[in-house]
Parts: C-alpha cells; structure tokens; sequence
C-alpha cells in the first residue's frame, strides 16, 4: 500500500498501514509504539503518526497511556464477548433484512467478498481476508437497506478488529464456510436462515476466542 493515496488523507493512509502491521502481527498485543520509528518506517513525519494513532485508539486497536506513551492493545476475553454478543444480534437483523432487500448489484459485491476472502485465506494472507471479511458484513448492512445499521455496528466492528487478528490462522477456510451459508440464504432470499446462519458464525467466533484466551 502506497502512503499518501489521493483518495485519503495522510493520516488515514498512516493509520492504515499500523492497522495493517498490528493484523499482520508485526506489532504484538501490549507492544509500545514509538511515534519516531514508525515514522522513519513509514516514511512520514511524526504528525501524521501522533494523527493516526489517535485515530486508533477510537478503534479500539491502540490503548494510550498517560504519561506512558501508546500500546497496541491488549484483548480482553470478557469485554470481546460482550462486543461480539451485541454484534451478533445486531448483524443478524441485518442478514435478515438483506434476505429481503437485496438486489442482484448486493449479491454481486457479497460473491466478489467471498471469492477474494477465501482466495486470501488459501494463500495465507490474513491481513487481505481480514479486509475481505470487513467489506462482507458490511455490505450485508448496506444489503439491508436499512442505512442506520452501519453507523450503530461500525465502531463495533471497529473494536473486535483484534479478536479476527487473533483468530485468523484458526479460523482461516472455516471461516468463509460459514459466510458461505449466510451468503447461500440472503440469496435464496430466506430470512430466517440469515439470522440463524450469522449468529452462529458469531457464537462460533466467541467459541474461538474463548478457547484461545488465556485461561
């Protein structure tokens, strides 16, 4: 990814790419970030930076600390369920909306989520099917026609961007099965096993975390 794309800003393009290395697993969970090495990474001066960390912290991916300094965040199994369990009933209104509403341009984008998702999964790249799997449920939302839903789910999203990093070697292919049936069923325009469809890929990914946290 080239920093400084015209259609962003340079922050937006700098927080893109520490989004990227905190998915990709070059940042560790509790890793401090020092504003003067990204920015020599980068690139960049460190405004931009001290700008795209801010931005993060809103996501839930970067925790600053008075006097401290900031840290990629560390998850906490408890609160990431809670996230997740209101994400799961949240988006499977919106599946069950989008088995009603969508139009064949929906589908269409849906498919081209699911073929790059699994694509990316197969070959490893868990940081392109993380970005897959975003623009999926997302366009679930926007499937819905429900525009409320976007905002209120977005910064959800947002701050379970950790827990999909995590689980991404564990879930990998296992994944878009799931988002296969929940595709399968907006298609055939079945409402009902939309909803059932997503909060069980949901309860599945609470399932996962639980498992993998620390006991």
């Amino acid at each position: 990814m080239t920093l400084g794309q015209r259609h962003l800003t340079l922050r937006e393009s700098v927080a893109g790419e520490i989004r990227r290395m905190i998915m990709d697993g070059q940042l560790a969970p509790g890793e401090r970030l020092f504003e003067d090495r990204l920015a020599e990474q980068l690139g960049v001066s460190r405004n931009p930076v001290r700008e795209a960390i801010r931005a993060l912290e809103g996501s839930g991916l970067v925790e600053v600390r008075p006097r401290r300094g900031a840290y990629v965040s560390q998850l906490d199994p408890h609160q990431a369920t809670q996230l997740l369990e209101l994400r799961a009933v949240i988006e499977s209104y919106a599946a069950r909306l989008a088995a009603r509403n969508r139009t064949d341009a929906d589908l269409a984008a849906l498919r081209r989520c699911l073929d790059g998702g699994l694509a990316a999964s197969r070959e490893g790249d868990h940081v392109r099917a993380a970005s897959f799997h975003r623009e999926f449920h997302i366009g679930i939302e926007r499937a819905s026609g429900n525009t409320h839903l976007e905002p209120v789910v977005g910064p959800l999203r947002h701050q379970t961007e950790l827990v999909f990093s995590i689980l991404a070697d564990q879930r990998s292919v296992l994944s878009w099965d799931e988002h296969v049936r929940i595709y399968d069923a907006i298609a055939a325009g079945d409402a009902a096993k939309a909803d059932q469809f997503t909060m069980e890929h949901m309860e599945s990914v609470v399932s996962d975390l639980l498992q993998r946290a620390p006991s």
